[in-house]
Formats: structure tokens, sequence, C-alpha cells
């Protein structure tokens, strides 16, 4: 497949709606994440509006809540803002509290399109691949990055998985179930 101006408009889009974002406890750019979550999306047989939703999958989360969803639906159309929706946890600001965000949005991904489920499940694999390498780096530490800290991320990885698993068969879900075991079996053996 070869990738169009869309996908090139939709680039330059989220760098600019993220120029200022960086990842959590660090100072790499939070693009990085938006090329990582694309490109796995793609690797995976993902569609170009599959590709541009993983590009602007926190957009509203991050960027503008429902004004933003809009926005994203009149320039890129109805698909990938419902792909952009599906994968969003929260609308407004201040957000809901951490755990009950998470519990939500896990109810809801058996309502949502296969096409969300790629998505979701590649931000994921991206989001569980760099904890662990992070995990590997600074130990127990990492953990005060997260609102959920140690016992609430590695619920929701194995939680989402476990979700992920009971309705995809996909090769992706399999990664990400490698992933998240990994991650339990490098911090089982320390403390919380």
């Amino acid at each position: 497949m070869k990738l169009t101006q869309r996908f090139n408009f939709a680039l330059l889009y989220a760098a600019q709606l993220h120029a200022d974002q960086v990842r959590k406890g660090n100072n790499v750019p939070y693009l990085t994440h938006l090329l990582s979550v694309a490109s796995i999306v793609l690797e995976y047989g993902g569609s170009e509006d599959q590709a541009i939703a993983a590009l602007l999958h926190d957009a509203v989360e991050d960027q503008g809540g429902e004004p933003r969803l809009e926005e994203i639906r009149q320039v890129f159309g109805e698909t990938i803002a419902r792909i952009v929706a599906d994968c969003t946890d929260a609308f407004v600001t201040p957000k809901p509290p951490w755990r009950e965000r998470k519990e939500t949005y896990i109810a809801n991904l058996s309502h949502v399109s296969p096409a969300s489920h790629l998505v979701s499940c590649a931000d994921k694999l991206h989001n569980a691949r760099t904890v662990t390498q992070d995990y590997r780096q600074v130990g127990e530490e990492i953990w005060k990055r997260f609102k959920g800290g140690r016992e609430g991320s590695l619920w929701y990885y194995r939680a989402i998985t476990d979700a992920f698993k009971a309705m995809d068969r996909h090769p992706i879900v399999d990664e990400l179930d490698r992933v998240v075991t990994e991650l339990e079996n490098i911090t089982a053996h320390t403390g919380g």
C-alpha cells in the first residue's frame, strides 16, 4: 500500500498539535509515540485510515476534547473520527478518575469496530514496550510516572490484554500478550 498526501497532512497536523508534549518521565517528543503506533498499525495490515487515526489517537484526550474531535471529523472524515473517538478515554478536562476511565474504556472495547481495535491495541503495544524498556533502565522508579502506579498500571495492561484476547485473534493481540507477560515477569521479583 502506498500512503497518500492525506497521511502526510495528518502527520503534520499531529506534529503541530503535540509539538510541546513529551512522553511521561522523559524529554522524548510525544510525536515518537504517534509515529510508532502508526507504524505498528501498518505493520499489522492496517489501512491508511487506521494509520491516520493512529497519528491522531491522542488528539482528543490531550489536545482539545470534543471540539478537537469535531475538527478531526471535518478535516479527515467520519471513519477516522470514529476510530479516534473509540481510542479516547476522556473527552473532558479535568479527566475523570484514572481507574474509572480505564474500566470504562475496557468495557467499551466490545462495542467498537475491529478497525478501532487494531489502533487501540497498537497504542497499548507501544506503551507496554516502552514501559518494559524503561523499567529495565530505571526499575521501580518508573511507576511514579503513572497515575495508576505500579499496581494499577500492571492491572490495566493485563486487563486490556485479556479483553482483546476475548474479542480478537489478530496477531497483534498475541504480541501484546507476549510483551505484557514479559513486563509482568520482570516486575514480579520486585515489591511495590
